[in-house]
């Protein structure tokens, strides 16, 4: 009947609403067209083929990057599910979950530079055998910077092994879950075999995104590679970086079909992961009924063992950007200083501090509008960015800011980052907002409230907790980009994490460790400020805690 149906005006304001939500992501995205349709074209060329076969780097750095990959994927997904066994629904769980906040919210370039601090010949550990073995000099380790990418293949495995742990920690939510693992258990099987046959049939095919994303960042990591990677011939990523960067046009078409390499290893190593899975569900599942012994874990031992080791990276990055002399094989700093601070640059900070605010909050209103306005369905290509290497997107980027000449702009920059910044944001976010009680909107319209007022008044306000989460996750994402900051920002601009990743070379510790204090303080102030708005608007209000 006409007299239900929305009168003109407000179909009219609808049309306008959603052409208004696909306008503000259409920009993010559609940009990006004309410089992945240039890596197209040379993808077709057979002399770049030719010339990227003949360069006496790729084979090495190939096999580098695949090493590294490999390994951190498989150890990663080790160690969650191996903690995950272990504790899921105990006590400890609760503990572990409580930890990973601060994990997660640790960059990863000044994870691996605490990771330098600690495992470099001259690092702590080696400091710390020194009174046994003797030495006068740093011993001849490898343990960093090793040919085959290994040392950078575990940092990452510890690293996105709290990424994934989180991951399993939202899948797990689900009571039921829970309710299986006891019921089994009573029954008298072992954890092992509980999570084996009953509890990773459900939750894997829900991890596969997930840990292709793990699989993605790990291809095309740069700032991590430069630090603990190896360093000629470099990973493959970073020597796609090299060529893309160089001015010589020939090694920038290298560069671009190298972009493209990343991305079909990426889908070989999707489809290897595929093949695994059903593998998997054709022999593995065997629940015969036969109770087995349980066994100690030692992922799960190594797991708790990178956790310390990762709050100990924190501590001693802190440490040396207050060392005022620290030469080896002093154990300890022979003085305490702040004069290194007092002289610190400061620029970097405040560039990454407007340049993290300004994207975050951009991508939170397109989202918003999105979430409102948008379509319900076919979402998921928004997420792509997360699930593809950095390299082939980043290039395509500054292609298409060299021909608006809005390269080394800040406009160019920020949107730059929101192509990473919008997709988790609304990862984050969409869960929640799908989730809010309808009754309460439709209530406000029929008391006359418009639906903007209904999101301003109601909507939003109640939401105020994941948004805050949300904006904070998206502040920490653009804080930790380096490649997109690199191209779009030509140099010009500097944040703390091309300045950390800079210094990495340098030798000068103090300065780089400062710089990585200032990387792992924004994101721990986002999160912490986000947390403390939280809990005052919710003091009074139960609804709300």
């Amino acid at each position: 009947m006409n007299t239900l149906s929305p009168c003109k005006p407000v179909r009219l304001v609808s049309k306008g609403s959603f052409w208004l939500a696909l306008g503000l992501i259409s920009m993010v995205f559609l940009p990006l067209m004309p410089g992945l349709y240039r890596i197209g074209v040379d993808f077709v060329q057979a002399s770049h083929w030719l010339a990227i076969w003949q360069d006496s780097q790729t084979k090495s750095a190939l096999i580098a990057t695949l090493t590294s990959t490999i390994m951190s994927g498989v150890l990663a997904l080790g160690l969650a599910l191996s903690i995950s066994t272990e504790q899921y629904p105990l006590k400890a769980w609760q503990a572990t979950v409580k930890r990973l906040p601060v994990l997660l919210a640790m960059p990863h370039a000044a994870f691996a530079i605490g990771f330098a601090f600690l495992f470099a010949p001259a690092g702590w550990l080696a400091r710390a055998i020194t009174p046994l073995a003797g030495w006068n000099t740093p011993p001849n380790w490898l343990t960093v910077q090793d040919p085959y990418g290994i040392s950078l293949g575990i940092a990452l495995a510890i690293k996105e092994s709290f990424f994934l742990l989180w991951v399993i920690m939202n899948l797990l939510g689900e009571r039921y879950i829970a309710q299986q693992i006891t019921v089994a258990r009573s029954m008298g099987y072992q954890r092992q075999q509980i999570w084996r046959s009953i509890i990773l049939p459900q939750i894997g095919p829900r991890m596969i995104w997930p840990f292709m994303a793990v699989l993605a960042y790990s291809l095309s990591v740069v700032d991590m590679a430069l630090i603990l990677g190896p360093g000629t011939p470099p990973t493959f990523a970073v020597l796609t970086w090299q060529w893309l960067s160089d001015t010589d046009p020939q090694l920038q078409a290298q560069g671009n079909i190298a972009s493209v390499i990343l991305l079909i290893t990426l889908l070989a190593l999707g489809i290897l992961l595929r093949v695994s899975w059903w593998l998997y569900q054709r022999f593995a599942l065997n629940f015969t009924g036969i109770r087995q012994p349980n066994r100690i874990s030692v992922m799960s031992r190594l797991y708790r063992l990178s956790v310390w080791m990762s709050f100990g990276l924190m501590g001693l990055i802190f440490i040396w950007s207050l060392a005022q002399s620290w030469f080896f094989p002093s154990l300890w700093p022979d003085a305490l200083s702040i004069e290194a601070w007092m002289s610190a640059d400061f620029i970097p900070f405040k560039t990454s501090l407007w340049l993290g605010l300004s994207s975050s909050f951009l991508a939170l209103v397109m989202v918003l509008i999105w979430l409102e306005w948008g379509p319900r369905h076919s979402n998921a290509w928004l997420y792509a960015p997360l699930i593809f290497p950095v390299i082939p997107l980043a290039a395509a980027q500054y292609f298409t800011l060299l021909h608006l000449h809005l390269d080394g702009t800040a406009i160019g920059l920020i949107w730059s980052h929101l192509l990473w910044v919008l997709p988790y944001i609304l990862l984050s976010l969409a869960g929640a907002y799908r989730q809010f009680d309808p009754r309460l909107m439709l209530t406000a319209q029929a008391l006359g409230y418009s639906r903007w007022k209904t999101c301003l008044y109601i909507k939003w306000p109640l939401l105020m907790r994941p948004i805050l989460a949300a904006t904070a996750l998206g502040f920490t994402v653009s804080i930790a980009q380096y490649l997109p900051t690199l191209f779009a920002g030509a140099g010009r601009y500097s944040t703390v994490t091309t300045e950390a990743i800079a210094l990495s070379s340098s030798g000068n510790r103090r300065t780089m460790a400062i710089q990585s204090v200032l990387l792992m303080v924004l994101p721990f102030l986002a999160f912490g400020l986000a947390a403390m708005v939280s809990n005052w608007r919710a003091k009074h209000r139960r609804g709300l805690r």
